[in-house]
């Protein structure tokens, strides 16, 4: 067994310190040795290089592809590209793969073309299809040339798909055996691989022609008895499968739902063409994840933590700017009602918390929707159904708490009036955000747009401008 198999999941943190220390040791003793003045000072401090060196390559060729991805992305620029280039070249192609994004542009712009065709070279053919949209036309067109006829199929297939279909998603990597043979002769088919693929937990049941016929698992082909047939002892239709075309995060979904492990992609003919496993499965749903969070903040792409200044800039300046017009427009609303701040000084002070309760309302109801509608169980013709029990839990919090605040209001000013504005402008804020919140999300998708992007900052400055112009204009008409 080694190393990286005897990997525990809790230990990445304390692999990363490891590194951490090694390379703190690395440059202190070296900027140590190279301030001292001694003889043959240049093979001494050589010699100290070689040996941490070492010992971090030694640590490196111990961990997992993806806990050295982890140890990349937690490293500034300089000491990730340090430990990168003491990363054995026949691991890049998969920790290439691990890195997120915008790690994996830092590290591929230090590679030459050469070393970037080795790495890709290593990676079967759906792999390098997620690797490819990275990589220079002239290595991808190189590495193409390399493969044989099936893997160049398989390559041309995988990079013709969306990348949020199945068919981007799926491998070529699978076991299929016929329906007119023995257990016996499947067990000894299968003693022939090295290794099976990564979490096969059945085998495809297919006819000369590659058509899909049934599953048999590996349960029953271990428990049945070896002189039966495929045939007698697999599952028949239904079986659950894609075909190439079909949304990624439906069958991500069903994933989870059915407590698949694999299951098989077919084309339009039931031919059996690539499968689907709970790894890529479980690896879709993390970036859908990833993307919701970031969107939701209103950032484009998954930022690099130690990016340069302008890139962040870069990333982050679009959703910034509308945030400042629309705070612009709120500090107008408020400038509108000048005169009546100044004769009512309490209203500056309660007017905050009708905005802030009706920005944070807003974001659980945008939250809720945006995400029904990522599961799929939010169509546009319950827009209505939804928005109508949106405004009911809105009425009730507006009642409640706002009559609470209502009361504070009319204890801390002595003034009944205004803690009856206080309760009705909380009231109609909150409806303000329930609708929004209901609304935003949808009319995003009927565009063709991302309903969660910006949605935070959208439903933010909605409520900031209506919850003070709902407040001050009921200030104005009832209690001046």
């Amino acid at each position: 067994m080694t190393p990286e198999d005897e990997r525990h999941p809790d230990d990445v943190q304390q692999h990363l310190r490891e590194v951490q220390d090694l390379l703190a040791r690395h440059k202190l003793v070296e900027g140590l040795v190279h301030r001292q003045d001694m003889p043959r000072h240049d093979l001494v401090e050589n010699l100290v290089h070689k040996q941490h060196v070492a010992e971090l390559q030694h640590k490196l060729d111990e961990l997992h592809p993806a806990d050295i991805a982890y140890i990349l992305e937690a490293l500034p620029l300089d000491e990730r590209l340090f430990v990168w280039d003491l990363v054995k070249a026949e691991r890049d192609g998969e920790i290439l793969l691990e890195v997120s994004d915008a790690v994996r542009e830092s590290l591929i712009e230090t590679m030459d073309t050469h070393e970037l065709k080795a790495a890709a070279e290593t990676l079967d053919a759906d792999e390098l299809a997620d690797l490819a949209p990275d990589l220079p036309p002239e290595v991808i067109q190189d590495v193409f040339q390399s493969l044989d006829s099936e893997e160049r199929e398989q390559l041309r297939a995988a990079m013709s798909y969306p990348e949020d279909s199945v068919g981007a998603l799926m491998d070529f990597d699978m076991v299929t055996v016929r329906e007119d043979v023995t257990l016996e002769v499947v067990l000894r088919y299968l003693r022939r691989f090295e290794e099976l693929p990564d979490h096969t937990d059945k085998l495809f049941v297919v006819d000369r022609d590659d058509h899909l016929k049934g599953i048999l698992t590996l349960e029953k082909l271990l428990i049945s008895d070896p002189e039966l047939e495929v045939s007698e002892v697999m599952r028949r239709e239904p079986v659950i499968s894609f075909q190439p075309d079909d949304d990624a995060s439906e069958a991500a979904q069903a994933f989870e739902r059915y407590d698949l492990v694999s299951a098989p992609v077919i084309d339009a003919d039931k031919r059996v063409i690539g499968r689907l496993t709970v790894a890529d499965a479980v690896d879709f749903i993390r970036e859908e994840s990833e993307h919701e969070i970031l969107a939701h903040a209103g950032l484009r792409e998954e930022e690099d933590i130690f990016a340069s200044v302008w890139d962040s800039v870069k990333n982050r300046w679009a959703w910034l700017a509308v945030n400042l017009v629309t705070a612009f427009i709120a500090s107008r609303v408020i400038g509108a009602f000048e005169n009546s701040i100044e004769k009512l000084v309490a209203l500056a002070a309660l007017m905050p918390i009708v905005a802030g309760i009706g920005g944070n309302s807003g974001n659980q109801t945008i939250t809720m929707i945006v995400r029904a509608i990522a599961m799929g169980q939010v169509e546009q013709s319950a827009r209505n159904r939804l928005l109508k029990k949106e405004v009911g839990v809105a009425v009730f919090n507006g009642i409640v708490w706002g009559g609470l605040l209502g009361v504070l209001a009319w204890w801390l000013y002595g003034s009944v009036s205004l803690g009856l504005v206080m309760t009705a402008a909380m009231t109609l804020n909150l409806l303000l955000a329930a609708t929004a919140g209901v609304l935003i999300p949808m009319i995003r998708i009927r565009l063709g747009a991302d309903p969660a992007i910006g949605s935070s900052v959208l439903i933010t400055a909605l409520t900031d401008s209506g919850g003070f112009f709902i407040f001050l204009g009921l200030a104005t008409l009832f209690l001046l």
